[in-house]
């Protein structure tokens, strides 16, 4: 059985019903969500609901805020780095939604400067459209030490001088640079951070120290936490350890089961404080096609039993939506489902300063809603009260 539906007029409120709804902070049985212009009005008992329109979910069906993702390739077929256009990154993002993603950054990885610099001009453009919150430069002044599956011809130095075209990221809404701390000069990262734009580590070698201090010049996250960077030691903590023990730090990570081991992962969400782990997707143009290869770059990659990985073996982003995710971190991990839908809503919100508006179904927030059975598969979708 479907939910039921009802007409509306323009501009009147709504209501979506349902058996369970988590606001982001606490749950409300039996409730509803008021919506009003496409803002959250309230989350109230169901026998207090005026005599509005409301749309009432099936039996045992939960809601929760919808999913923010910080990290998306691609999707659709669509790789960004292929067409990093406003037409491509939408398609991206619409692709993506019928897993309950209703905001995402998407991804460039390491490419040339003239390409990001499109990319920058095409997120401009997009960004405040299908969900599209800015964008994600996932390098290219990474460390050549760990490319991961990035080329590495488009590994660069940063300069002083690219600091005139990123920070052209700060008039991109919510933004988000990649790099590794140890590869950039001096105040590189206080000026984008000081500019409004997120900066945070990945494909990093960076020593504790290092990172230690870039984030007293700024840096607030750690991409992809476990992966494209050193294992900690007894008396190395690297990356890992700052990220397990700074609260500054907002780390995310790829729940699909490959990329981190679950006991790795548990080990993280039982060190850090969870309101700091974000879940990403790191998508690739697999999600949301039969595809079972794609070209990235040059470099034909497969997917095998849920892997993707070029011919030398090198995993290449995942095949992974935030749905499943969600899923991972419950049934793989064995976190609560509280913070399993925090870590893919409030949590990337707060980490990007948009939490009074996205990530919560709180009074004056985006009405972005996504709808699960009580298996966490995706029964629909909300962007702004309206169906996705």
């Amino acid at each position: 059985m479907g939910p039921q539906t009802a007409e509306h007029a323009p501009g009147q409120q709504t209501a979506i019903s349902a058996d369970r709804i988590f606001d982001g902070y606490r749950w409300h049985n039996d409730a509803v969500i008021l919506i009003d212009q496409g803002l959250v009005l309230c989350v109230q008992p169901r026998d207090r609901a005026g005599g509005g329109p409301t749309e009432v979910m099936p039996p045992g069906t939960l809601l929760a805020p919808g999913f923010i993702d910080l990290q998306i390739n691609g999707g659709g077929g669509i790789l960004l780095n292929d067409s990093p256009t406003p037409e491509a990154m939408r398609a991206i993002a619409r692709a993506h939604r019928r897993y309950g993603t209703t905001s995402c950054l998407p991804t460039l990885i390491s490419d040339s400067r003239s390409k990001m610099k499109t990319a920058i001009a095409a997120a401009k453009s997009s960004a405040g459209t299908d969900g599209i919150l800015g964008l994600h430069l996932e390098g290219p002044f990474i460390s050549p030490a760990r490319p991961g599956i990035h080329r590495r011809d488009l590994i660069l130095s940063a300069t002083r001088e690219d600091l005139d075209w990123l920070v052209e990221l700060a008039a991109v809404g919510s933004s988000l640079v990649t790099l590794a701390p140890e590869c950039v000069p001096g105040g590189f990262i206080k000026t984008l951070a000081s500019s409004g734009i997120r900066v945070s580590v990945g494909h990093s070698e960076a020593t504790s120290d290092t990172l230690s201090a870039a984030i007293v010049d700024g840096l607030s996250g750690v991409t992809h936490l476990f992966n494209a960077m050193p294992a900690m030691s007894a008396r190395e903590p690297g990356i890992v350890g700052v990220a397990l023990t700074d609260a500054r730090l907002t780390a995310g990570i790829i729940l699909d089961g490959i990329h981190v081991d679950p006991l790795v992962a548990r080990a993280a969400f039982a060190a850090k404080d969870r309101t700091n782990i974000a879940l990403v997707s790191d998508a690739m143009p697999t999600v949301g096609t039969e595809q079972d290869h794609f070209d990235l770059m040059g470099r034909r990659i497969h997917l095998r039993n849920g892997r993707l990985v070029s011919e030398q073996g090198t995993l290449a982003g995942a095949h992974l939506n935030m749905a499943s995710a969600v899923k991972n971190a419950v049934t793989l991990i064995g976190i609560c489902l509280d913070d399993a839908l925090r870590a893919a809503s409030l949590v990337p919100a707060r980490f990007l300063g948009i939490e009074h508006h996205r990530g919560a179904l709180r009074a004056g927030a985006r009405a972005d809603i996504v709808a699960l059975t009580a298996n966490l598969d995706v029964v629909a979708t909300w962007m702004a009260g309206k169906r996705a």
